[in-house]
Formats: C-alpha cells, sequence, structure tokens
C-alpha cells in the first residue's frame, strides 16, 4: 500500500485537500490531529512532557495544560524543538497503528503541518505540496481562526518556507482561488491508482 504525505503551510488548504481525497475513498491520517490526541493518551510521551515541561502540564483529569505547554514554546525555538522531539516519534506510532487496521485500498494519505520538518516525509513513498500565496494564507487563517497577523506570522516561520517545501515535494497542488483543486487532486489520484 502507497504512503502519500500531503503537507502545506498555514493556511495552504491541507486539510480542504485532504477531504477531497476522503471523498474519492481514500483514508486521511490528520497527523496534528493525532498528536493532539497522543499527548493526553500516550503514557510514554505523557511522562515524557511532564520530566521536560513540569507536573503541571498537565490538569489532576488528565487533559493538557494548552496555556503552560504555550507560554514554555512560544517565542523559544529550543523549548518548541524539545517539544517536538516528544510529540512527534509518538504520533509516528499511531500513524503505525492506524495503518495496521487500514485494509484493501490502494493508497493512503498522511496530512502533516510539519511532514519535511519532522522528517515525517521519509516514512511516505510519495509527497504532495499544496501551495497558496502568503496573502491568501493569512486572510485565510485570519477568518478562520480569529489570529491576528502577527500570530499567523509567527506560526508560519516555526515551518519551513513554502520554496524548501516546494522543492522537497514530489507534486504540487495549487490551491490559490485561481485554478480548480478538484481535477489536480483527481489527477494525482488516478496517478497514485497506477502506481
Amino acid at each position: 500500500m502507497l504512503k502519500i504525505g500531503l503537507t502545506g503551510n498555514i493556511g495552504s488548504g491541507k486539510t480542504t485537500v485532504s477531504k477531497v481525497f476522503e471523498i474519492l475513498g481514500i483514508p486521511v491520517f490528520y497527523a496534528d490531529e493525532e498528536a493532539k490526541k497522543t499527548m493526553v493518551n500516550d503514557a510514554v510521551l505523557i511522562k515524557d512532557i511532564k520530566a521536560a515541561f513540569g507536573e503541571e502540564s498537565y490538569f489532576n483529569d488528565g487533559t493538557l495544560n494548552r496555556k503552560h505547554i504555550a507560554s514554555i514554546v512560544f517565542n523559544n525555538q529550543e523549548k518548541l524543538a524539545k517539544l517536538n522531539s516528544l510529540v512527534h516519534p509518538a504520533t509516528f506510532r499511531a500513524f503505525d497503528a492506524w495503518l495496521g487496521k487500514i485494509k484493501n485500498v490502494p493508497y493512503v494519505l498522511k496530512e502533516a503541518a510539519l511532514l519535511f520538518e519532522s522528517d515525517s516525509y521519509k516514512m511516505c513513498n510519495h509527497t504532495i505540496m499544496v501551495q497558496a500565496p502568503l496573502e491568501t494564507r493569512i486572510k485565510r487563517v485570519m477568518q478562520r481562526d480569529h489570529l491576528s497577523r502577527e500570530e499567523i506570522e509567527s506560526r508560519n516561520a516555526n515551518q519551513f518556507p513554502e520554496d524548501k517545501k516546494t522543492q522537497l515535494a514530489d507534486y504540487i497542488i495549487k490551491n490559490d482561488d485561481q485554478q480548480l483543486v478538484i481535477p489536480q487532486v483527481l489527477k494525482l489520484h488516478n496517478l497514485f491508482l497506477s502506481l
């Protein structure tokens, strides 16, 4: 079974593109959502986070103290890298477990904002980059998440620049509000079916 990695910077429309693949019957592993789940379900990860960021990283009911974690990693690249070094392996384990349950499909999609940054693209046979102009992406995220331009630019700065991801990717989907996305997805879908 082929494993296809799909990425794009904040606001590029990765999730929208992933939903089109899902409509075509392709299972999608949403790495960012799974990472959040592993932070409260993976005993090894919970222990490691408490050791690195303190017992107050979790509330008594077992939920993650996001404000505490954010206050440590926000604007601190070293602490953010530490958190990612703990969360990424747990997410890889979740992906492997998910894959074990998938049967009788030609390929699966792994949607991840940090596909290249986390090296998880190495677990994939092919990669797709969803591209959109920076201003378009900023407007989308401002509308969707009600964040300020500064917050969006800060989050974008924690990702590889779009041109670097484009160089690393095998395929490109342009989601620039000029070109239709569905025909681009169908073309790749048919290509992956033929491999």
